[in-house]
């Protein structure tokens, strides 16, 4: 066969398989051999459908992260089968489908564990005036050994909720007022079962001296200002008085509050944790 029909045959065989002459750089050995604890991508924006507790769904953009392990023979991770995994689930992430998204990254990229970090807003009507936009938060991982034999599941739910604290030592030597800031609210929870994410936000705005919202008129403005300078409250009163009632929730078994006050008089932000080990 002549040099060009040789050439012929091989851009053939080229073209019914483009792939066939693409270096495969990630799957080649890594001669540092450290295995690496979380490898993929993030800020992936998708829609999914969050069980709401008054409408029965709630359609919301989430921002989503997806990992695995990388074994410390490889040198790089699949990038494109992590959207793969995401796409092949439908065009809207349920609740119910998590499970198989784990397991399809796993199965596609020959991994050991699978995380998935899925952050979205999340909007609650209230009495006063407005819709309120909280935060939510799910991290999921799922961790077996090669054959599959044993298999774990975690999942933790982190709730942020905005808040007004008004500070009772300023009450308390102040002849005219007390200054009061905004705060942040963080929860990350483990449960028995599902909690809903209303009810952890109603946990945090009733520890606050008050609830924030979207829309006041004069009247509610008054009741939210006098509401708050009867319910002073320190960054520390904040966590604690979540924790106790995290306490008394019969499904969780463990959490972590953080308390972050956007202090008004002073150049710093207050700020306060609580863990149950």
């Amino acid at each position: 066969m002549s040099r060009k029909g040789s050439n012929t045959v091989k851009f053939r065989a080229a073209k019914k398989n483009p792939a066939a002459h693409l270096h495969d750089m990630q799957s080649r050995p890594d001669h540092r051999e450290l295995r690496i604890d979380k490898v993929g991508v993030r800020g992936l924006r998708f829609p999914i459908q969050v069980r709401d507790k008054a409408r029965s769904v709630q359609n919301t953009v989430a921002t989503i992260g997806m990992f695995v392990d990388l074994p410390k023979e490889f040198k790089g991770t699949h990038m494109s089968r992590f959207v793969e995994a995401l796409n092949a689930h439908g065009s809207v992430i349920h609740v119910e489908n998590i499970m198989d998204i784990l397991r399809s990254l796993q199965k596609r990229l020959n991994s050991a564990t699978s995380h998935l970090e899925i952050e979205f807003p999340y909007f609650m009507s209230k009495k006063i005036a407005g819709d309120a936009k909280k935060k939510a938060r799910w991290i999921i991982w799922r961790d077996s050994t090669r054959r599959r034999v044993a298999m774990k599941l975690f999942f933790v739910l982190t709730v942020k909720a905005h808040v007004t604290t008004l500070c009772p030592c300023s009450k308390a030597i102040a002849k005219y007022g007390a200054h009061n800031q905004r705060g942040l609210v963080t929860v990350a929870l483990r449960f028995t079962k599902p909690v809903w994410i209303e009810d952890v936000v109603a946990m945090i705005e009733s520890s606050a001296s008050s609830e924030l919202y979207a829309l006041l008129k004069r009247q509610d403005e008054k009741f939210v200002t006098e509401r708050a300078y009867e319910n002073p409250v320190f960054v520390e009163d904040l966590v604690r008085n979540v924790a106790l009632k995290l306490n008394a929730h019969p499904r969780v078994t463990w959490y972590k509050v953080e308390a972050e006050n956007f202090e008004s008089i002073h150049n710093h932000n207050a700020y306060a944790c609580i863990e149950k080990r």
